[in-house]
């Protein structure tokens, strides 16, 4: 791996663990901060509500300026923020933090997605954006589950501490590694924003929107199902998100690969499809353990295979706004980390089991994939307009 992109890495470890580790730590954030697991669960949708505000935010505003530097400014907007959370005396303060340390999530993952993208082989542009994005994964499988441990058994303040020096780190993998590419010269922020005057940009956002928070549904709730409904000890959580951050691992790379050899759309449609089959199951074998923790490894590995496929397809969109674009595609999975947190919990509120937000899930990826359907089917229209002319 080059070591500008395993800057990239560590930056999208760091996000991974403040964003999945939330998910793992509701019991205990909720008993500490006095607050029922639903409510709880708001926490999840304000850090997704940051993504959503910061990422074109941040873009619009740092575009002209070279990638190096906001990637810099980014990662230490992400440092002070999560500092914050771990401080945060009572739900109000923390809800403020979560909204903050969100704000730089988006815009790096997108300025970072073009930069990978750029300094990538030929032919290889979704594996090395998959590499980025592989610290996502990384941290479901290492530093979730050890950030859930530490918040089991001693503190989840502890945790937020690891993700601050999780992003000290990666400001002087940045500084150190990242090559000083060059900022955008003549930049036309009229042209870049025509981005969203274009209908398969909308559907693209709506298809991410809804699709990805299919696995949201499922993952901000997963302590509580597998604790009351599969039946696991609150001590064995942190050995079963292991096994789903294994995998995000797997599925990250595999999705990478197959953008390159296929095409990002289809890539996306069957992986979403894939994954609303696989929500749908795991509602009828959730009160089995064994069935349990293969649906978890599965569902884990779908949901992140689709991350790269997702991404390549948004920048090859907007040709002459990619960053904006790019960042905007992480506003949009953060749209469905809220969206699935939200409407995920509203079953659990009106009194129904554990199980009852993979149904859900299920249905919001089925729509997701109907969104990629109707992308194919208007690219593809567009394309036999363009020949017969």
């Amino acid at each position: 791996m080059k070591k500008s992109l395993l800057a990239l890495t560590l930056g999208g470890l760091g996000i991974g663990i403040t964003e999945f580790v939330m998910m793992g730590l509701l019991p205990d954030i909720a008993k500490d901060l006095s607050i029922s697991i639903p409510e709880a669960g708001h926490l999840i949708s304000a850090y997704a509500l940051g993504v959503v505000i910061g990422a074109p935010l941040l873009v619009v505003i740092a575009g002209s300026y070279p990638p190096k530097k906001i990637l810099m400014v980014l990662m230490l907007m992400f440092t002070v923020f999560n500092a914050l959370s771990a401080f945060a005396p009572d739900y109000d303060m923390m809800f403020a933090a979560r909204l903050l340390a969100g704000l730089p999530h988006g815009a790096f993952f997108g300025v970072g997605s073009v930069v990978a993208s750029r300094i990538a082989d030929k032919g290889k542009e979704a594996q090395s954006v998959s590499l980025m994005f592989a610290g996502l994964t990384i941290a479901n499988v290492i530093g979730v589950p050890l950030g859930t441990y530490i918040g089991h058994n001693y503190s989840w303040r502890y945790t937020f501490i690891i993700i601050v020096i999780v992003g000290i780190i990666t400001m002087v993998s940045i500084k150190s590694w990242m090559p000083a590419i060059t900022a955008t010269k003549n930049r036309n922020l009229a042209q870049e924003l025509a981005f969203f005057k274009q209908p398969e940009s909308w559907i693209i956002i709506l298809m991410i929107a809804v699709g990805t928070g299919g696995l949201f549904s499922w993952y901000s709730y997963i302590a509580p199902l597998l604790i009351e409904v599969s039946g696991f000890q609150p001590s064995a959580i942190t050995y079963v998100l292991v096994i789903a951050g294994l995998g995000m691992l797997v599925g990250n790379f595999i999705g990478g690969k197959l953008a390159d050899r296929f095409s990002p759309a289809k890539a996306t449609i069957s992986l979403l499809l894939a994954m609303s089959a696989v929500l749908f199951i795991m509602h009828y074998v959730s009160a089995n353990r064994s069935a349990s923790l293969i649906m978890t490894f599965l569902t884990g590995a779908i949901a992140f295979a689709s991350a790269s496929p997702i991404q390549m397809l948004m920048i090859n969109t907007a040709k002459g706004s990619e960053m904006l674009a790019a960042s905007v595609s992480q506003a949009s999975f953060n749209i469905g980390n809220a969206l699935g947190a939200f409407l995920g919990g509203l079953p659990l509120a009106a009194g129904y089991d554990y199980t009852s937000p993979v149904w859900v899930g299920s249905l919001m990826a089925l729509v997701g994939a109907a969104f990629a359907w109707m992308l194919i089917a208007r690219t593809t229209r567009i394309g036999k307009l363009a020949l017969k002319t």
